[in-house]
């Protein structure tokens, strides 16, 4: 269990297997933090739950919201793609985050792509991953939310993203979203139909007007409870299409929009070859997230705020690292915030840090609360 040794000098040894082999670390990272979530009555475990929520999370109203009838302690979340199996989603809250978003989650299990799947881009701050929607099912996912949430009530939003089994054909994508959305619905507080991923065969092609509206028709029959659920898109549409998006979302009355997936150009980038393959990083599928992604997901951010008039949520994702670039985000129109591949880089001192970066951008600015700063490039 060494692995949650976090004291700040020693976070570098926390990390080495990311650096070596990021998808095996991932897996001792969420595995650790399984069996403290499972191991309630332990004095270590106990111990250890207290240490992370005095080291990470930051308590101020000012960044507390309240959006879809959920109350979010803060804007900064989880982004999909850190527990897909929703192993450690009770552990989420005690490292600072004001939300988190498990997943992605099919209807079958799936094993994703052939290894090596997963990969670090260091001199680009970016993470290039191709794993192809690896997890265990919708039907083990709601078994293992509700054996958490006996353990200990949620204490932040959880969201589930779901995204479509590689082996269902295009034509029976609502179904297999409705299947899985029918086994998760009670155990969860929002929904994200994710059709973006560059990962899955096809998938980006739902994206379009005629392929997407099936499955929101099936979800929409099947939301009994009105959960709120929001669209995932593409860093990498056209204006025009972000702008069909737009629409279909606000016809179906949907929640929110997430902004953005990982982006599957490789223009600018620094890393040429692939240490793992030793191919130039052009010739290598997958999608890239961090750094690579900041501007364009902000300018998408951006576009949609201006499209709608504010008038519906958008979660901004894509490189933030630093204070700086969660406010950029907030100010272009964002609501509330996702991050990975900064927590993967920064370690989890990102949280605090970012969070009391924003309350200083709140003073800088003389503003009393962070929803104050919301598209504030637009109120100059």
């Amino acid at each position: 269990m060494a692995l949650l040794n976090f004291a700040k000098p020693s976070y570098p040894l926390v990390l080495a297997a990311f650096k070596s082999n990021p998808e095996q670390g991932h897996r001792q990272l969420i595995k650790t933090l399984h069996w403290l979530e499972r191991s309630p009555d332990m004095v270590w475990s106990q111990f250890m739950k207290t240490q992370m929520k005095q080291d990470f999370c930051v308590t101020d109203q000012r960044l507390q919201q309240k959006l879809w009838g959920l109350d979010f302690p803060n804007p900064v979340g989880l982004s999909a793609g850190c527990d897909k199996d929703a192993m450690a989603a009770g552990m989420w809250s005690r490292f600072g985050f004001g939300f988190a978003e498990m997943g992605a989650v099919t209807l079958h299990s799936q094993p994703g792509n052939p290894l090596p799947r997963l990969f670090r881009l260091p001199e680009d701050q970016a993470a290039l991953n191709r794993l192809g929607a690896n997890n265990l099912g919708a039907s083990v996912m709601a078994k293992t939310l509700a054996e958490s949430w006996k353990i200990e009530p949620r204490q932040i939003p959880i969201g589930i993203n779901l995204c479509k089994s590689k082996i269902t054909p295009l034509e029976e994508a609502a179904a297999d979203y409705k299947g899985s959305f029918e086994f998760l619905e009670s155990v969860a507080d929002y929904f994200v139909v994710n059709v973006s991923s560059p990962n899955t065969p096809g998938l980006r092609s739902l994206q379009g007007g005629e392929q997407i509206q099936p499955i929101l028709d099936a979800l929409k029959t099947a939301n009994t409870n009105n959960k709120p659920i929001l669209i995932k898109i593409s860093p990498d549409l056209e204006w025009e299409a972000i702008a069909n998006i737009v629409t279909i979302a606000q016809n179906y009355e949907l929640s929110g929009i997430i902004a953005t997936n990982t982006t599957t150009k490789r223009t600018g980038l620094k890393t040429k070859i692939l240490e793992k393959t030793g191919n130039p990083v052009t010739e290598e599928a997958g999608g890239i997230s961090g750094a690579p992604v900041r501007q364009r997901s902000t300018e998408v951010i951006r576009f949609i705020y201006e499209k709608t008039e504010g008038t519906l949520p958008i979660i901004g994702v894509g490189g933030i690292f630093l204070a700086e670039h969660a406010w950029e985000k907030i100010t272009a129109g964002a609501t509330i915030l996702q991050l990975y591949t900064g927590w993967i880089y920064e370690g989890p001192w990102i949280i605090p840090n970012v969070l009391k970066g924003l309350l200083a951008k709140l003073d800088e600015h003389n503003l009393n609360h962070i929803s104050e700063a919301i598209a504030l490039d637009f109120k100059k």
